[in-house]
């Protein structure tokens, strides 16, 4: 059984970040063990609440469902959605379902865009 990673990312820049994942994965992981690598843009920021939820369960389930499902978000999303790295985590993270445990928040502490 294959592994596959679905990672929400903000935006199509962030996507970038995909080939040095990869690179740090190959260097650490057994050879043939790489998971699939799903990069998911939402169109400049991830769902919030329900939206999240849905998107989340779609990726679990179907033909090809993911393994695990990471979302990385900004703290500072132009709205005051987090007041900290810590409360995106909690808050997507209850969206989500607390008992969710393929579900995996991550924040950014610093945007791919170019300055």
């Amino acid at each position: 059984m294959s592994c596959k990673i679905s990672i929400l990312v903000e935006g199509s820049t962030e996507i970038a970040f995909k080939e040095i994942l990869r690179t740090y994965l190959a260097s650490r992981l057994p050879p043939g063990s790489m998971p699939r690598l799903d990069f998911l843009p939402q169109d400049g920021r991830l769902p919030k609440n329900e939206k999240l939820k849905r998107l989340v369960e779609a990726l679990f389930s179907g033909k090809a469902p993911s393994t695990a499902v990471i979302a990385i978000t900004d703290v500072y999303t132009g709205t005051a959605d987090f007041s900290s790295a810590e409360d995106a985590k909690s808050k997507m993270k209850q969206w989500v379902g607390a008992s969710e445990t393929r579900f995996h928040p991550h924040v950014a502490l610093h945007d791919f865009e170019p300055g």
